[in-house]
């Protein structure tokens, strides 16, 4: 149970914080031209294909001792796994974000500006209309994070009872030839993950047949 606690924990608020800095990103850079932003969204777009172990690498001399942030000893903690995660994701949700808004951008900025809204009315109006694909990002976002392990691993140390989640006690049960406990908490991993998404897909509004 520590297990599946830790795993949501970590995720939930690395999802959490990779939403609330990556959606308002996202959608400034989908309401700008889309020149203008060039090299940045080839920056986003490559760092949604960043690898988890360079990811995990990256952060691991950033909280080290010798680095920069050492002095705030979150190595092998539960925040260094949030911070990996974060990083991980935060990229996705911007560039689905930002790919939402300019899907968008054209045609309702047109119509609004037409009808008299504002900049800022058409901006909202433009983020109100590309809602779903905006969730959207958030899962996907969260799915990566769900079935993540070298980033966890590396700055989190896989500590049982501390800093062990889903993905990493796999590993760990599979490399002791313990299949069943491995296979078991891949289970527990899918039920969880198919939960959280159904729950986010009710919140896109879908209509039911």
């Amino acid at each position: 149970m520590h297990i599946i606690w830790m795993s949501l924990f970590v995720s939930g608020i690395s999802v959490f914080l990779a939403s609330a800095l990556g959606i308002p990103l996202g959608t400034w850079l989908g309401l700008l031209p889309a020149h203008r932003v060039r090299w940045a969204a080839q920056i986003i777009y490559t760092l949604m294909g960043l690898p988890p172990v360079l990811a995990g690498l990256l952060i691991y001399l950033l909280l080290s001792s010798s680095g920069p942030f050492g002095v705030l000893k979150l190595l092998y903690t539960p925040w260094a796994m949030v911070v990996a995660q974060t990083v991980l994701a935060f990229p996705i949700v911007t560039g689905l974000t930002m790919i939402a808004v300019r899907s968008k951008d054209k045609e309702i900025r047109d119509t609004a500006v037409s009808l008299g809204a504002s900049a800022w009315q058409s901006a909202l109006t433009i983020v109100r209309e590309a809602r779903l694909a905006i969730v959207g990002a958030v899962v996907t976002g969260l799915g990566r994070l769900m079935a993540e392990v070298g980033a966890v691993m590396m700055v989190g140390g896989n500590i049982e009872g501390k800093t062990r989640v889903m993905t990493s006690a796999i590993v760990l049960e599979t490399r002791r030839g313990n299949f069943e406990m491995a296979i078991g908490l891949g289970i527990v991993l899918l039920v969880l993950a198919f939960i959280i998404n159904s729950c986010l897909y009710r919140l896109q509004g879908v209509p039911r047949n």
